[in-house]
């Protein structure tokens, strides 16, 4: 079995172990859904409650992250032969878009709220209960988040900062709800809600356009040029110049392709084990799993300046 083989076969096993945090995830929603809904039930409060409906979406995140995992940890196929793996674009896209209507109706409950205030009851348990919650998402969003990061998982990335976003509305919503009890000022209790939800819809904002990059193939980062123009650089001395460099990334995998130009007296096989070497340098400059496309071009024949722009 060759080594590119092997690296595929290593790469698909790793993305179905990614389901497992799915699942974890899954199993930190529903606890949340449990105890926040609780919480807003023994005290009426509209920005618990919001808080409650966010966990609601990351239920339905969660879920969708764990379907879209499994799509994309299938191998390469006929009809897909680069892979599944951007189906994972898809997961933090609709997670984005359940974020933005979570925040949507938040606000309008927080609206209501405004105009027809409500005494809270109940608070001592009930926020009580909201920390727990808290806790417990802010725990998973730390494994999520290095897991996310760890394999190059946007969908566990979506998941985890969308947990996060839950931690630190709660921690909103549970100092204002308290000093609302403290202060009788229930206009406090929406104003923190309609907060919650701008917060919100920042969130749901970057999840998307970063999926949106990832399915209309935005280029690598400028950590990932930059390591490749080192790499360019160590070949450059060695009488190869490059042009047409693409580059694009679908979660976990990242392709790249470019031009090489060698003198033209080097012999086939001496250009192909330059290129060969080049590939390798460059998958190991970046880590994870890279596919490189190399096109060997003789420096001095005017035909390999026509395809010197990116739009062939």
């Amino acid at each position: 079995m060759s080594h590119k083989h092997e690296e595929h076969k290593d790469l698909m096993e790793q993305r179905a172990s990614l389901t497992k945090f799915a699942w974890l995830s899954i199993g930190a929603a529903l606890a949340t859904i449990t105890l926040k809904t609780g919480a807003y039930i023994l005290t009426d409060s509209v920005g618990l409650l919001s808080d409650a409906i966010e966990s609601f979406v990351n239920l339905a995140g969660s879920v969708m992250a764990l379907i879209m995992l499994t799509i994309a940890a299938r191998p390469a196929d006929e009809s897909h032969v680069y892979g599944h793996s951007k189906a994972e674009y898809f997961a933090s896209f609709i997670e984005g878009l359940l974020i933005l209507s979570a925040a949507i109706g938040i606000m309008v409950t927080a609206i209501q709220r405004f105009f027809q205030p409500r005494p809270l009851e109940h608070l001592g348990l009930g926020l009580s209960i909201t920390v727990a919650a808290s806790l417990i998402n802010l725990f998973v969003a730390r494994i999520l988040l290095r897991a996310g990061k760890g394999r190059r998982s946007i969908t566990l990335e979506a998941d985890a900062r969308h947990l996060m976003t839950d931690v630190w509305t709660s921690v909103g919503v549970v100092v204002a709800v308290a000093l609302t009890g403290l202060t009788g000022w229930h206009v406090l209790d929406p104003l923190i809600a309609v907060l919650v939800a701008i917060n919100i819809l920042w969130t749901g904002y970057q999840l998307i356009d970063h999926s949106v990059a990832g399915l209309m193939d935005a280029a690598l980062p400028e950590s990932d040029l930059a390591a490749i123009e080192t790499v360019m650089g160590k070949y450059r001395k060695k009488k190869v110049s490059f042009h047409a460099l693409r580059t694009r990334q679908a979660a976990a995998r990242r392709f790249i392709s470019v031009h090489m130009l060698v003198p033209g007296k080097w012999t086939v096989h001496d250009a192909h084990h330059i290129a060969e070497d080049f590939e390798a340098d460059i998958r190991t400059a970046l880590g994870g799993v890279v596919t490189v496309f190399t096109h060997l071009e003789p420096a001095e024949d005017e035909l390999s300046m026509e395809d010197i722009h990116l739009d062939r």
